[in-house]
């Protein structure tokens, strides 16, 4: 009996032997032993639902069941007559859940470094085009105009630039102010310091380890003298926390936000696509933007232009104003901080609106950015 016993043992250990040898010699697993493959849009159309990944960031999805993006993939659902299920996902996990596959970037290009399950069938939470992201997963029409600046404590001894109309020599001149002071970044993101180059600036760069929400009262609160921040995050923070953090100027030329989508969805993009351009005409779109980023249209008014048939036309500098809605944009006078605005032309003239601060309120202010 213990003889047999033995003889079985052996069998079964050999017979594991021989499987770990033919896994390890055809190589990695595809997504799929994992989990299924992405979904295309008959899949979700039959399943009757779509998976909205999103990871809680500023006024694209709140957290709180609601924001742009989180209406914005609600109203697709509804467009194409399935359920929406909203995901709750991470930066560093996000791109993974959609393509199952984990990735790592490197510069403009990434490293697959692993699978995970699929999750999700879209990224939507004001999600950057970067170059490094676009060769593992496609991205829908742009939604919303961003670009990073480098943002800091009001009282931070960096003077904001003075615009000119070469984004590079802007670029090249606030990384000429850099060097020795400190700068909070965060990875997986487009806060990433690398992507910039932030390093060879000799700026004291830190990975932040919080949420992006965070950035701004964490040089409020002393931890860094400046940090990396995006479009949306800085007109948020500007509106939370007037006179105390300040825009020094831009370290990327401009960039858009969008969806993100499997490469193996094809018509799910392209019916997101329609969605959107409908949207747009419609007003629709406008509206919504509107509701969570009111001030965004002032700042950059080219982005939206063709969502302005019943409003202000694109600049109100270049172009009559024909709307009767002007009472709905913000009030200049509380951006004295606001230093750096939207690109070309555009931002000078709204540089222009701007009330030259005076007295204490503007310590660390650039008294010739007018």
């Amino acid at each position: 009996m213990k003889t047999e016993r033995n003889t079985s043992v052996s069998g079964l250990l050999a017979m594991v032997a021989t499987l770990c040898l033919t896994i390890s010699t055809l190589g990695p697993l595809p997504a799929y032993a994992v989990s299924p493959p992405p979904r295309d849009l008959p899949d979700i159309l039959k399943a009757g639902v779509i998976r909205h990944l999103g990871v809680p960031y500023a006024n694209f999805v709140t957290g709180s069941g609601d924001g742009l993006d989180v209406e914005l993939i609600q109203r697709f659902a509804a467009h194409l007559g399935v359920r929406y299920a909203y995901v709750q996902t991470t930066w560093e996990a996000v791109i993974g859940d959609l393509t199952g596959k984990t990735v790592k970037p490197a510069d403009a290009d990434i490293e697959i470094v692993g699978q995970r399950p699929i999750r999700g069938d879209l990224i939507a939470n004001g999600f950057t085009i970067l170059p490094w992201r676009q060769k593992i997963i496609d991205y829908g029409t742009p939604t919303f105009p961003t670009q990073i600046w480098v943002v800091a404590r009001a009282d931070a001894p960096l003077p904001p630039i003075s615009p000119g109309t070469d984004i590079h020599q802007d670029i090249a001149l606030v990384k000429g102010l850099l060097g020795g002071h400190s700068i909070l970044g965060v990875s997986n993101t487009c806060l990433e310091p690398s992507l910039y180059n932030v390093a060879a600036t000799g700026a004291k760069v830190s990975l932040f380890q919080g949420n992006l929400n965070e950035l701004a009262p964490a040089i409020i609160n002393g931890e860094s003298e400046t940090t990396l921040l995006d479009v949306p995050d800085a007109l948020i923070a500007l509106e939370k926390w007037p006179g105390q953090i300040k825009v020094i100027g831009p370290l990327s030329p401009m960039q858009a936000m969008g969806a993100g989508f499997s490469k193996q969805a094809p018509r799910l993009r392209a019916a997101y696509n329609e969605f959107i351009r409908q949207s747009r005409t419609d007003g629709s779109f406008a509206e919504l933007v509107k509701k969570y980023y009111p001030a965004v249209f002032r700042y950059y008014p080219d982005f939206f232009e063709i969502d302005k048939g019943k409003g202000t036309e694109s600049c109100g500098h270049c172009r009559k104003r024909s709307s009767a809605n002007d009472h709905d944009q913000p009030d200049q006078s509380r951006h004295a901080d606001f230093r750096y605005l939207a690109g070309g032309h555009h931002r000078q003239h709204l540089m222009d609106e701007l009330p030259r601060p005076a007295g204490p309120a503007s310590v660390g202010l650039d008294p010739d950015a007018a």
